[in-house]
């Protein structure tokens, strides 16, 4: 949005950014509201970001300046904290000195081997933009077009090795399940293989479901906020199990919108994933279990790299 139409003003001219290599470049399409999806040309960290941006003005009239100016900017919006934008990436430089334009005009911008540190991030409370700003210095009003990039950053998870996960359900003398999946750390791509152990059933279950939940994390207490979604739900189990029963799991996660584990994002906000076990009795009582994941991005899940051998990282 212009800054002179937050005044009552209209914009006296049209601003239009272009990348360079667009054509070519991959662009990744993007949920950036409820109904609504945008594309964006995708980069990488390091990468230059380069391109034009053409001024035209409106009715063949003068327009008079204090200078032009475009800005690489990275950062960090939380919804609930509206008046606040937390830059943790800014680059300058300045296009025009004071004068006036008075036809179309085209500029040449370029921000050399640019660090994106985090990857974008469009989510419930919060979203972390990589943009282009252009602002036309004025008297009144400054003019401001902004035009947004999508990053990816493949950053492999480095705790502890990737193990499978083993635990129990129980409630004394009543129910005892074991259950395993086969590695803590998936790739977006990836498959969930488990196995679901019934020792003890002395309670009649009806059915049991497993689900995955994104939780989104924003803020520093006392005013942090969490919020979680199911990214999608499915029954493993209907009817009564027997003692020694044994029900697998194997579930694909190329099919859901995932994104990496963001833990501590500019201490700003954390994306997590968690695996929920539900069992529901005939007395429509629920018993759960959550454990989390972790999930990375690969650069052969973007067709950036040939496929190998290996599942996991």
């Amino acid at each position: 949005m212009s800054m002179a139409n937050l005044f009552g003003f209209s914009a006296p001219v049209d601003i239009q950014i272009t990348f360079k290599g667009e054509e070519e470049r991959k662009m990744v399409e993007v949920k950036v509201d409820k109904d609504r999806r945008e594309k964006f040309p995708l980069y990488f960290d390091g990468e230059t970001v380069a391109g034009k941006i053409q001024i035209r003005v409106k009715d063949g009239k003068k327009l008079e300046h204090n200078g032009i100016r475009v800005e690489f900017v990275g950062n960090i919006e939380l919804f609930y904290d509206r008046g606040n934008h937390y830059e943790f990436s800014s680059l300058q430089q300045d296009l025009a000195v004071p004068g006036e334009l008075r036809a179309s005009t085209t500029l040449d911008f370029e921000f050399k081997n640019v660090e994106k540190m985090y990857e974008s991030y469009h989510g419930i409370n919060v979203k972390l933009r990589y943009f282009i700003r252009v602002t036309i210095l004025r008297r009144l009003a400054d003019v401001v077009k902004e035009r947004d990039i999508w990053v990816y950053s493949y950053v492999m998870p480095t705790e502890s090795a990737n193990s499978s996960i083993k635990m129990e359900v129980g409630i004394e003398d009543c129910l005892h399940i074991e259950f395993e999946y086969n590695r803590s750390k998936y790739h977006l791509k990836d498959v969930i293989v488990g196995k679901i152990y019934f020792l003890l059933v002395r309670i009649k279950i009806k059915h049991m479901e497993l689900s995955i939940i994104r939780r989104e994390t924003t803020g520093a207490a006392p005013n942090q906020y969490n919020e979680s979604e199911t990214i999608t739900k499915f029954e493993i189990m209907d009817g009564a199990p027997v003692r020694g029963e044994t029900i697998p799991i194997r579930l694909f996660l190329g099919g859901f919108e995932l994104t990496p584990t963001f833990r501590e994002v500019n201490k700003k906000f954390s994306t997590r994933y968690y695996l929920n076990l539900v069992l529901v009795d005939e007395e429509h009582r629920r018993y759960f279990k959550q454990q989390e994941i972790t999930i990375f991005r690969r650069r052969v899940d973007d067709g950036l790299e040939p496929e190998d051998d290996e599942a996991g990282p």
